[in-house]
């Protein structure tokens, strides 16, 4: 990696008081275990900034989001994934950018039965330059209660455990070779964009495309 801090995209839910909550407080613990080698961008942020707020105004300003990125974090919690994280994971490998699937859910469904099987459906597991990590949440935090009482030092413990591995997961995510040449790589972004159609290709232009493939590439 250079030396420029790698761009996290933080798909997951973000519809309630918890979601919104936990993807800060992770967001922040990935940031200071990682060192400053990664900066996580949290869509609930950048949909604050859109201005006629419409479901296609927002989806491309979370789109728009997820391709300044370099790498892609997806909460798969839950016992049906979240169908929007789900595209944006898909969006992401087909521009070969390194992903974590994380799930802190301790609850199996999906295809976990399979002897190569995750706790979710089977078409979202086996890309390549992604990297999986099953924590199981209530666990990490009966270990931190155990050494930690006061409610902020026991926060602060439990979020640092879970980001500890999610930066162990990213190094070796973002470690991978990818599998487009950088000559490749704006044709698919823009292959991408004209896909998702909406205001997307206005916003991400030619000129846009090529920057955003030249600050991945530095990085």
């Amino acid at each position: 990696m250079g030396s420029l801090p790698l761009r996290i995209y933080w798909a997951g839910d973000l519809f309630d008081s918890k979601d919104i909550g936990g993807n800060l407080m992770l967001a922040q613990a990935v940031e200071a275990e990682s060192g400053g080698r990664y900066k996580v961008m949290l869509p609930q942020d950048g949909e604050c900034e859109v201005g006629v707020r419409t479901s296609q105004s927002i989806r491309d300003a979370d789109f728009q989001l997820l391709f300044a990125c370099d790498v892609i974090v997806a909460n798969f919690d839950g016992h049906d994934l979240d169908s929007g994280t789900v595209v944006e994971f898909c969006f992401a490998k087909m521009v070969d950018m390194p992903a974590v699937l994380l799930r802190t859910d301790f609850r199996n469904s999906g295809d976990h039965s399979l002897p190569d099987g995750d706790p979710w459906n089977l078409m979202c597991s086996h890309y390549p330059r992604t990297v999986v990590r099953h924590l199981n949440a209530m666990a990490i935090y009966h270990d931190c209660r155990k050494e930690v009482e006061p409610a902020a030092e026991l926060l602060a413990a439990y979020y640092a455990g879970i980001a500890g591995e999610v930066v162990a997961a990213l190094d070796e995510a973002a470690g991978q070779q990818g599998w487009l040449t950088a000559e490749e790589l704006a044709g698919q972004y823009r292959r991408a964009v004209r896909s998702i159609g909406g205001t997307l290709p206005e916003i991400l232009d030619d000129r846009m495309l090529d920057e955003i493939v030249s600050r991945r590439l530095a990085r």
